[in-house]
């Protein structure tokens, strides 16, 4: 009976290794599924929260993918969010289109851009690169803003809801659909050989260059990816506030998107969603609390960067895999005296 529940749990940890999960991670999606259905957690100021956390989760999982595998910091990051956001927006106020579908639009838009930059960022390492991204971005905020005839800019763009109901419920499944989206695609590209191809550039691109990784090619492909992603963020972000302003490419957002990439842990992309939610929970109860003192969630932010830069640079998924390391060595260690 043993053997038999032993090699079922196999063949499910083997299915779920498949598509890039695991049964802890398995239990966790669930968990996120019934949470807004539990109390106090089913208020609607709770599943606004519960919202934030997701969209910035799914941001950075799509930030670490080319942070982390790719060694570029793409400072200019909130802007691609607000390309995507924009162009979904427009699209479905002059045409009428349903915004499920111009999200996708706002998406390819993002990765059309991310192509150019990527293309263009070829040359460029190290901060240079960053600096690259992040003048990208500021050139986008200025166009939003200047391009009022378009934009509206500072004003706000108006934009179409996803559903007409005012319960943010249907809003919560929506961003957790594209957060595993997100999660699942990148996940299964770094299982192939693209993510192999993405580990060597990134650790070093002299050494990969020889052993046959043109880096050309996957720079390429991994900014085009996070940027497709960030534009359908984006775009959900923008029809689920119904306004857009210019202050969403502003570098402050990216340095939220980063913060949580960071703590998650580098290298794993998982990690931003254990960190997102509840560090997205304490930032909004410290606002709530602490409606007086404007940008404290900024210094805490620097703050927590720092710590976990100096003292725990592998972030979350580093505990966890530490973790369960020892739970190995110890089996390994109890089978070795039961064996003697």
């Amino acid at each position: 009976m043993t053997q038999s529940t032993n090699e079922n749990h196999t063949g499910l940890s083997g299915l779920l290794n498949k598509i890039c999960l695991s049964p802890l991670g398995l239990l966790g999606i669930v968990f996120l599924f019934f949470l807004p259905l539990v109390p106090p957690f089913n208020q609607d100021y709770m599943i606004r929260w519960l919202i934030s956390g997701a969209i910035v989760a799914a941001a950075a999982i799509s930030f670490d993918f080319s942070a982390g595998y790719l060694g570029i910091v793409n400072f200019g990051y909130a802007a691609f969010l607000g390309l995507g956001g924009y162009t979904s927006a427009i699209l479905s106020n002059t045409l009428g289109i349903s915004p499920f579908i111009t999200i996708f639009f706002g998406a390819l838009m993002a990765a059309t851009l991310g192509v150019l930059t990527g293309i263009v960022s070829l040359r460029l390492r190290g901060m240079f690169a960053i600096c690259f991204t992040w003048f990208i971005g500021i050139a986008l905020m200025g166009l939003c803003m200047k391009w009022d005839w378009l934009t509206r800019g500072p004003l706000g763009l108006q934009c179409t809801p996803f559903f007409e109901s005012n319960s943010s419920l249907p809003n919560y499944y929506l961003i957790l659909a594209i957060m595993l989206l997100t999660y699942l695609a990148l996940g299964l590209m770094i299982k192939s050989n693209y993510g192999l191809a993405f580990r060597a550039i990134g650790q070093n691109m002299e050494a990969a260059m020889t052993s046959g990784v043109h880096p050309t090619k996957y720079r390429v492909i991994n900014f085009t990816l996070s940027c497709f992603f960030a534009g359908l963020i984006g775009g959900f972000y923008a029809h689920y506030y119904g306004i857009l302003t210019p202050e969403l490419m502003h570098t402050q957002k990216t340095v939220e998107v980063l913060v949580i990439a960071y703590i998650g842990g580098r290298l794993s992309l998982w990690g931003g969603i254990v960190a997102a939610f509840p560090f997205i929970f304490a930032m909004e109860l410290l606002r709530s609390s602490l409606s007086d003192l404007p940008g404290i969630n900024l210094i805490i932010y620097g703050v927590f960067l720092i710590a976990i830069m100096v003292y725990y640079p592998g972030g979350v998924a580093f505990f966890f895999k530490n973790l369960t390391s020892r739970k190995i060595r110890r089996k390994e260690m109890q089978q070795a005296s039961i064996a003697q």
